[in-house]
């Protein structure tokens, strides 16, 4: 299978199912990644364990803190008790809350993400950057305009001294010609 198709069936598997957690499998609450595709989880009685992450999820899903996952037991696990069988998004959130199927202890935390807003805080805001108020847009336009006036008349002037000497040149040539 390639890469592109892979992808293709863990995106749609993850986004359009609907998953019904048979009797062995947990809902657990994402708390840190320590590394090597292992995700430190806290299950709804306050246990805490590892969880590995399978290679089909690898590279095409990204988890972090406060997600929540579907887990199935590994019963031979001394550390790491379980593997991780889907990403819980906010549509399966609601899902299962409406089936009743939430675990009461994730009830409380999962209530104030979900009563902030419209989905704003699905977003991703790069805190890489600044942030731009409108008002800082409208000044900074007014005087980038003005610099590349500037710039163009000084490019003009350059252009004109170029041409200048080409055809101080070419004169000369033509007189040393005759």
């Amino acid at each position: 299978m390639s890469r592109a198709t892979k992808r293709k069936h863990v995106t749609r598997e993850v986004l359009e199912e609907h998953v019904v957690p048979t009797p062995q499998q947990r809902i657990v609450r994402v708390l840190s990644s320590p590394g090597n595709n292992l995700h430190e989880v806290e299950a709804s009685d306050g246990s805490r364990f590892l969880v590995s992450m399978p290679a089909r999820f690898r590279h095409h899903v990204w988890i972090k803190r406060g997600d929540y996952l579907l887990v199935d037991p590994i019963e031979e696990g001394v550390k790491v008790k379980a593997e991780m069988s889907l990403l819980l998004l906010r549509p399966h959130v609601r899902f299962l809350q409406h089936q009743g199927l939430w675990p009461a202890a994730f009830t409380a935390s999962s209530e104030p993400a979900q009563q902030e807003g419209n989905g704003d805080t699905e977003l991703f805001v790069n805190t890489n950057r600044a942030p731009v108020s409108e008002e800082e847009d409208g000044g900074d336009t007014g005087e980038d305009e003005e610099d590349t006036g500037d710039d163009e008349e000084d490019t003009e002037d350059g252009g004109d001294t170029g041409d200048d000497e080409a055809g101080a040149d070419k004169g000369t040539e033509s007189s040393a010609a005759t």
